[in-house]
């Protein structure tokens, strides 16, 4: 799998031709090698992640999938993604796409690095989510529950914040609700 897609980079604002495309050793080997020190000197919530263990779980599982954007030979972000168990937490009997992970690379996040060295990294593995829902008959909705310090970027992307979930170590859960209107 591989989509083309734009990010902007941070210090020209210029346009730059990234991919899409499935998560594969190389870019869990980029995380532990060039992400994991930052996030911890910064003290990145997600600096602990285990993307070899994503990755297994993705290979193995039907409805797990997992996904990296590169650009310039390196990963600028990860996500993995849940796409058959979960419903929406506003309406039940409605089918989401859950975002089980999303991670930006640490040059590419406004708290470590001004300018980023490439824009809308998040922004784009989001609208893969969303894309993969409407794909899937889920009408773009999509749901993930926020890393603390990551709620206001889910918000300026218009997905609607419904509180701390107690059941989820009282993280935040935001849904993006269906992109067809009901007459």
């Amino acid at each position: 799998m591989q989509q083309p897609l734009l990010l902007i980079r941070g210090r020209k604002s210029d346009f730059v031709t990234a991919n899409l495309v499935s998560l594969a050793q190389k870019h869990v080997e980029d995380f532990e090698l060039l992400w994991r020190e930052q996030l911890q000197t910064f003290t990145q919530s997600d600096k602990y992640w285990d993307w070899w263990f994503k990755k297994r779980v993705s290979i193995s599982r039907d409805n797990y999938e997992s996904y990296a954007i590169e650009c310039e030979e390196k990963t600028q972000g990860l996500m993995t993604i849940e796409t058959q168990w979960h419903r929406s937490q506003v309406f039940p009997d409605q089918r989401i796409v859950y975002v089980f992970a999303l991670a930006a690379a640490p040059w590419n996040r406004i708290t470590i690095q001004q300018p980023p060295e490439f824009k809308g990294v998040g922004t784009a593995l989001l609208l893969f989510a969303r894309q993969r829902s409407i794909e899937l008959g889920y009408s773009g909705r999509v749901g993930l529950h926020a890393l603390p310090g990551a709620e206001s970027f889910y918000e300026n992307r218009g997905m609607l914040n419904y509180g701390a979930d107690e059941e989820k170590e009282n993280l935040t859960y935001f849904e993006y609700p269906s992109l067809q209107r009901k007459l």
